[in-house]
């Protein structure tokens, strides 16, 4: 049996004015609520992910403070940190951000060194020996071998960024000759050189025979890179100096890394423990890297002292 409209008010509990609407707008307010509840939990997530900003996140790349050649090797740690990263942070702004750091790592890798020249024929005429006989052995290796002109001790590595900062290097150059011939104190320094040893099996190179005259030349780079440094030129490397004549190595040709991983060390068995002569300390230069060599196959100079 139907009810009378007075009846379903009656059984509403209202007076029969709007029943259905008071029920409709306290599941308004109980959704709104639930929705309110839902939507700062969701925040709360959030938050988080906004804080880790792309250079927070670029902070734990081993790129900063790395030395070039291990640039490449990516720590188990760190790769870890990227992975929860990417949980939080899109793929393409982390490798934005990669991209950025290698740029940046790019702008500061050196570009100009302090070299000492080798100019002793008895030197270049033996290193010249050496090559040649790895060459007889090894024809590919020709593309490795570094140019007489070319032979030089690296004194002190830095990045030069503008001409600005290339005449600082030169000022600094240019100050180091009066502490250097403090050191000196008129004495003459005879650098022997005696030996072939390596790098990873990548850079063949002479050494310098341990003695009180590579002592001294040990304190004259670091009195350099402290000069250079104080001026705001970023100079050296935290490792120790370790003065060495190259005279080989595998980077000087893309093609030839690929073909050759490592130098076989008895391709130079023969004259591992050979005597290449002595040179006289008289000279610092300040090379480009970059620029076109000279003639003669030694660096672009910009500047030098003489001793």
């Amino acid at each position: 049996m139907a009810l009378r409209p007075a009846e379903v008010a009656e059984r509403a509990g209202g007076d029969g004015r709007s029943a259905a609407p008071e029920l409709d707008g306290l599941e308004n307010i109980q959704q709104k609520k639930i929705f309110k509840e839902k939507k700062e939990k969701a925040q709360q997530r959030e938050e988080p992910c906004a804080a880790d900003s792309i250079d927070s996140l670029m902070a734990e790349m081993p790129f900063v403070d790395t030395d070039i050649e291990d640039e490449c090797a990516m720590h188990a740690t760190s790769e870890l940190s990227i992975k929860k990263k990417r949980k939080r942070t899109t793929g393409r702004e982390i490798e934005e951000g990669i991209e950025r750091q290698k740029k940046k790592n790019k702008q500061y890798q050196p570009n100009y060194f302090i070299s000492l020249p080798i100019t002793n024929p008895k030197i270049t005429g033996s290193i010249q020996a050496v090559q040649d006989a790895i060459i007889q052995k090894d024809q590919r290796l020709s593309k490795a071998m570094v140019r007489s002109g070319s032979l030089h001790v690296t004194m002190l590595v830095m990045h030069l960024s503008s001409e600005e900062e290339i005449s600082i290097a030169v000022g600094a150059l240019s100050d180091s000759k009066v502490f250097v011939d403090d050191l000196l104190k008129g004495k003459r320094v005879d650098l022997s050189f005696q030996g072939i040893d390596h790098f990873r099996n990548q850079v063949g190179f002479v050494n310098l025979a341990e003695n009180d005259h590579t002592t001294l030349l040990k304190e004259i780079a670091e009195t350099m890179r402290k000069i250079f440094q104080e001026k705001g030129i970023m100079a050296g490397e935290e490792r120790a100096f370790k003065p060495h004549l190259t005279f080989m190595k595998l980077s000087k040709s893309t093609e030839l890394r690929k073909q050759v991983k490592k130098i076989d060390s008895s391709l130079y068995e023969d004259f591992k423990n050979h005597y290449f002569g002595d040179e006289i300390l008289h000279r610092f230069d300040l090379c480009s890297m970059l620029k076109k060599k000279q003639p003669n196959g030694y660096y672009y100079c910009e500047s030098s002292i003489v001793f």
